[in-house]
């Protein structure tokens, strides 16, 4: 078997002797990566943060974020160079780490780092400040004197690893308000993260000391006490076990941001059923579903489909079956453990115990399969499936039907996919807002946000900030002292 041993992580100031290793092996087809991941004291952890700190006080922080933007576009199109030797790297190990398709690790990564190009920055920074400037200096403001936004000194970073790539998301937003940026590895994908940091510092040295990459297992101990203590705002990925794990060890004045699990799922209109219109729509929703088997937030769980279209929902679900087979073809799903396996057999289970008897219900695909579509003629709530490109069709009455079904998961609700008429798709969307939901995307598109999306409905950076205002009797009471003043 071959073997390849990656040093993980971003210790700027730490010699990787003075520091222990610890090693997660990974393996596929026959290949296998030890990644060395860095287990910090405690000590250790308050040096790296103060470092940071320090460091993006003098650097990142007189920085404009033009320029910021600048800097991460090189990196990023680096990254989309197949011959640069960080993409090379991606390309041929997280396939391993991960145990999902090469090609899909490929396009998913290329299609990925495309949204974090100037363009798309510049637009993701105007999405949640309509004067980006109030990141470098004081602004006017509407009602008069002046307002400034200034990030964290220090933001730390919980990474799931679900995903390949995910860290980069907050990573670049801590980046854009000008934060020191300490990141937890996750295990599941401990690479990337520290390659980007790597990269950053290439392209730009300034930046080499103001951002680390560090890990810990689990909740952590003291190392992640250290951390935690002296940062400002903490944002987390994960399952709410492991949130509320890291909640427990922040000082009541940090701030939380929380990113848990979520259930996303699509709305067909009988209006996008004709035989034409179906069969590709089938197929766009069967990459919603194969993508990174359904591992990311906004994957979906459920296709709402109308009755009264040429094709009915049942047809659907057999051309998204169809869809699927082809793709299990070109994008072959990761290998299954133990525990996923148990939980994809009792998914199904529960669907073959609830087949009516009159054949109105289907469940199409075998065991052997790495698929599977359950059609369910009168919808339920909404319920998560056992992902792995497990899915359910059911079929609906009225778009109107939905909002109540998915409502009962509220807290849980992010994507909702939707193939409808305009007017269809903004009466829904009410809905579908009022019930919970927070992003409403084509399908096909659910599994590739917009840079600059609303994540769980909330501001990537404005949540990082805080605002300073000079009100305008400070500005008036200012004149008489002017020098030109009588």
């Amino acid at each position: 078997m071959n073997t390849v041993r990656v040093e993980a992580g971003y210790l700027p100031g730490l010699a990787a002797a003075d520091v222990q290793w610890q090693t997660l092996p990974f393996e596929q087809d026959g290949q296998r990566v030890d990644v060395a991941v860095p287990v910090l004291t405690a000590l250790q952890m308050q040096a790296i943060a103060e470092r940071v700190k320090r460091a993006s006080a003098q650097h990142l922080k007189t920085m404009t974020v033009s320029e910021i933007i600048a800097v991460i576009d090189r990196a990023i199109a680096r990254l989309l160079d197949p011959n640069d030797p960080y993409r090379r790297q991606a390309d041929a190990l997280l396939p391993i780490v991960s145990g999902y398709d090469v090609e899909m690790v490929r396009l998913g990564l290329t299609g990925f780092f495309k949204t974090f190009r100037a363009p798309q920055l510049h637009r993701f920074v105007a999405e949640d400040f309509a004067n980006p400037k109030v990141l470098d200096g004081f602004q006017p403001a509407a009602k008069g004197g002046a307002v400034r936004a200034y990030g964290p000194q220090l933001l730390a970073h919980s990474w799931a690893g679900n995903v390949p790539a995910l860290a980069l998301w907050s990573l670049v937003c801590g980046l854009l308000v000008k934060a020191g940026n300490i990141g937890k590895l996750p295990s599941a994908e401990p690479l990337f993260a520290g390659w980007f940091a790597r990269l950053l510092a290439e392209v730009h040295p300034p930046l080499a000391d103001c951002l680390a990459v560090v890990w810990w297992r689990g909740a952590g101990d003291e190392d992640a006490s250290a951390l935690y203590a002296q940062a400002d705002t903490v944002v987390a990925y994960g399952g709410n076990d492991a949130l509320h794990a890291i909640q427990r060890r922040l000082p009541v004045t940090a701030r939380f941001l929380a990113h848990g699990h979520k259930l996303g799922f699509g709305v067909v209109s009988a209006m996008a059923l004709d035989a034409q219109k179906a069969p590709a729509l089938a197929r766009r929703a069967a990459w919603d579903v194969m993508r990174y088997d359904q591992q990311g937030c906004y994957s979906p769980h459920v296709f709402y489909v109308q009755r009264g279209g040429p094709v009915s929902p049942r047809d659907f679900a057999g051309y998204l079956a169809g869809e699927l087979s082809n793709l299990q073809r070109r994008f072959p799903r990761r290998a299954l453990d133990l525990e996923e396996s148990a939980a994809a057999a009792k998914w199904r289970q529960s669907i073959e115990w609830t087949l009516t008897p009159d054949g109105a219900d289907a469940l199409i695909g075998d065991m052997e399969t790495a698929w599977s579509v359950a059609y369910i003629d009168e919808a339920a709530s909404l319920a998560p499936t056992a992902l792995q490109r497990s899915i359910t069709v059911a079929g609906i009455d009225a778009l109107d039907e939905v909002a109540p079904l998915v409502a009962c998961r509220r807290e849980f609700l992010q994507t909702a996919g939707v193939a409808a008429t305009p007017e269809e798709l903004y009466r829904l969307a009410e809905q579908l807002g009022t019930a919970g939901v927070t992003r409403v995307s084509a399908i096909g598109a659910m599994s590739v946000p917009e840079a600059g999306w609303h994540h769980d409905g909330r501001f990537n950076l404005l949540d990082l900030v805080r605002m300073t205002e000079i009100e305008q009797s400070a500005e008036a009471a200012a004149d008489p002292f002017a020098s030109y003043e009588p």
